[in-house]
């Protein structure tokens, strides 16, 4: 039989804004998470969580809680498999929480102490509620702030470089017109993807089957593997739809002890995290207390530049938040520093979250910038044009393409840029006063190494199988459409599965390297089935099809700086009697390289640029230094932004080919929240005249400052 393509068509998928390919299905519910699929005798698993900060469990008294109704198991550190950390895994060594039950200590509260599992939820959850752990309690520390004397060199992670350094920073210090020199502070924030974390695990036919909701379905299955010490080829995980990652769905304790649980009942056990659950167990983005030191001459060019920042990991796996490296990037100096300090405390370990480091670290160097161009006198949109580098200002290497004046010019004329006056506190309605800001933004573009298959099927259709992760980004549709173009057939004669570890090998969905990683491996395959079938290859029954393995050609791409860019731009109004900050507009524009999907596309920018207003106005975790604990682990204490909070929010982008890459493609995941943060605080300067280095800003904190700046009139603006 034979399936046709045509050779001559440009079907013009690629940049085309289509509708999500699943989008009947979610909308009308036959779109099944994780924690909906349904299995015969399904147990279900409730994890229990530590109340002490720091100590050993003394007893797990599991006695009682045996005897209630419909309870099977109570795995703790006592009874519980045994099994292996010591291994290096894709994205390098486990976080120890992952090896549950393995001891008796305890590192933070809301450390995993022991699994419950019941014939239903509800018996699950009920008997965890009343097993009683007795704990000899130790002393912690859980206080994270500027100058703590507990401050490191990370050395634990082979890929980060936490320090470089060039010139004399002091002299060209000395030699600059204009200093600014702050501190600024980000507070621990956390993910909460809209579907809790979930995982369902049983035995199946000799192999581990688990079916999960996570942003890449290799990635856990090698990890289930080396923990339990299994054959790779006998773990399968599935991840069909997921709603929502930002880099806290790798492996959690939660699959783990569904995987425990299964081994030892021979049924199949789902466990799903509770919203206060997630807080402990799936990571966060660690505070940073943050000083940026920067010296330009006289017509604002950079002279020194000096970035360090603090954050926080926990006593038992070291995570780096890399908020210095935006420098290394963005901005050029004679005299160039960067570097990162960490402190261990008594929490449990942050992790990647979206936009880790870039987000934090800008709001940092952006505001650090508004400052120098009022000291300058210069336009900030002039300022940082003026100090573009003409290569990576660390490497030394040249930038595969690099847009930013492009996103600057034209945010700047849309935004309606040029009418600003740049003195503070002069526009005002009412009780509110006005102001707008901007920021310039960046993000890595990287690529890894992924495989594909397409099947030319005798009906005439095309499969493609990628083991991506759609995570609500709408990788289904963009691979539909690279697919499309690489064939030279309609997108509707495409059908694309993922989700799958026995798909292959494929990069995860995270670092804003998904779609590019997918879409190079895809097209690669698809263009060989498209050149058999152009030279008459005939379909057999079962398909004719083409793999791919991009590893080799990734491998092969010459050294450069990759990255997206964007231009953000904010409209802030200040109630002065309230201390009431609300953001009026938002404009981000965007130099992404090919945008696959504009209407996805744009969805992801204005999410992205959402979660930067919810950053700067809103989002703050507490912790009780007493305890040890949170006081806001849930969504009526941890503040997001609300529909309320939202203003229009305009997102577009510039021509901006990547020529390295068969697609074209960059990244977008990310880059939509880098700078978003900063432009606020620059927009609520500029409005005030009041600077405000630490988020979020609260009215409390706007009313504080704003007092104290009256209180010392004669110093002008101050900061807080």
């Amino acid at each position: 039989m034979t399936t046709t393509t045509d050779s001559t068509a440009v079907t013009g998928a690629v940049g085309s804004a289509r509708t999500r390919v699943e989008g009947l299905e979610k909308v009308t519910g036959a779109a099944r998470y994780a924690g909906e699929i349904p299995f015969a005798e399904l147990a279900h698993g409730w994890l229990v969580l530590s109340t002490v900060a720091r100590g050993r469990i003394r007893s797990v008294q599991d006695a009682p809680v045996l005897a209630m109704p419909g309870v099977l198991t109570v795995l703790h550190h006592g009874n519980a498999p045994r099994v292996d950390t010591d291994y290096m895994g894709m994205l390098g060594r486990p976080n120890p929480v992952v090896g549950l039950f393995q001891h008796d200590r305890v590192p933070f509260m809301g450390w995993p102490v022991a699994l419950v599992v019941a014939e239903t939820s509800e018996q699950a959850r009920e008997a965890a509620e009343a097993l009683v752990v007795r704990y000899d309690e130790e002393p912690h520390d859980v206080a994270f702030f500027a100058g703590h004397s507990g401050a490191f060199t990370p050395e634990g992670n082979p890929m980060l470089q936490a320090d470089t350094e060039k010139g004399d920073m002091e002299a060209r210090l000395r030699a600059s017109a204009f200093v600014v020199d702050e501190e600024y502070s980000t507070p621990e924030e956390h993910h909460n993807s809209m579907e809790p974390h979930a995982a369902t695990a049983r035995w199946e036919g000799g192999r581990l089957d688990v079916v999960d909701s996570n942003q890449g379905t290799a990635w856990v299955a090698g990890e289930l593997a080396s923990l339990f010490s299994l054959d790779p080829g006998s773990v399968r995980v599935r991840s069909e739809h997921v709603g929502g990652g930002f880099g806290s769905k790798g492996l959690s304790p939660h699959q783990v002890a569904a995987v425990m649980a299964t081994t030892l009942l021979h049924r199949p056990v789902r466990v799903v995290l509770t919203r206060r659950q997630m807080f402990s167990l799936v990571g966060f983005r660690s505070p940073t207390a943050q000083r940026v030191t920067l010296g330009a001459d006289a017509g604002g060019r950079l002279c020194a530049f000096d970035h360090r920042s603090l954050s926080l990991t926990s006593t038992v796996h070291e995570f780096v938040e890399t908020s210095a490296s935006v420098g290394r990037v963005m901005y050029d100096a004679d005299a160039h520093r960067t570097a990162h300090r960490l402190v261990r405390l008594d929490v449990p370990t942050p992790t990647w979250m979206r936009a880790p480091g870039e987000a934090p670290g800008s709001f940092a160097v952006e505001s650090a910038l508004d400052e120098l161009a009022e000291k300058c006198g210069l336009d900030p949109i002039e300022l940082r044009m003026c100090n573009e580098p003409g290569a990576g200002p660390v490497s030394g290497l040249p930038f595969s393409g690099r847009n930013l004046r492009a996103c600057l010019e034209e945010g700047a004329r849309r935004f309606g840029w040029a009418d600003r006056d740049p003195r503070p506190g002069l526009r005002r309605e009412g009780r509110w006063l006005l102001g707008t800001g901007m920021a310039a933004a960046s993000f890595p573009a990287g690529v890894g190494p992924s495989t594909a298959a397409v099947t030319a099927e005798p009906d005439g259709r095309f499969t493609v199988r990628i083991n991506a992760a759609d995570i609500g980004t709408g990788a289904r549709t963009a691979m539909t459409s690279v697919a499309a173009d690489a064939l030279k057939v309609d997108a509707a004669r495409i059908l694309v599965r993922l989700g799958d570890s026995d798909l292959g090998p494929a990069w995860i969905a995270g670092g804003s390297m998904g779609t590019r990683s997918w879409a190079w491996a895809v097209k690669l395959a698809a263009d060989e089935l498209r050149e058999l079938l152009a030279l008459g290859a005939s379909v057999p029954p079962d398909g004719l099809t083409t793999r791919s393995d991009t590893g080799e050609a990734i491998a092969a791409l010459a050294q450069k700086e990759r990255h997206s860019y964007g231009a953000q731009f904010a409209e802030a109004a200040v109630d002065i009697t309230t201390g009431e900050v609300r953001v009026r507009r938002l404009l981000g524009i965007f130099a992404a390289g090919t945008i696959v999907n504009p209407l996805t596309a744009r969805s992801q920018l204005v999410g992205g640029m959402t979660w930067g207003l919810s950053m700067a106005l809103h989002e703050e975790a507490v912790r009780d230094h007493a305890s040890g604990g949170f006081v806001n682990a849930d969504l009526a204490g941890y503040h997001v932004a609300a529909h309320a909070d939202v203003p229009h929010i305009e997102a577009d982008w510039v021509a901006d080919h990547d020529p390295d890459d068969p697609v074209g493609i960059k990244g977008i995941g990310e880059i939509g929240i880098v700078g978003v943060a900063a432009a606020i605080a620059n927009a609520v300067w500029h409005a005030t005249g009041v600077r405000h280095r630490r988020l979020p800003i609260r009215p409390d904190r706007v009313l504080a400052a704003a007092q104290e700046a009256r209180q010392r009139p004669a110093e002008g603006a101050g900061g807080a």
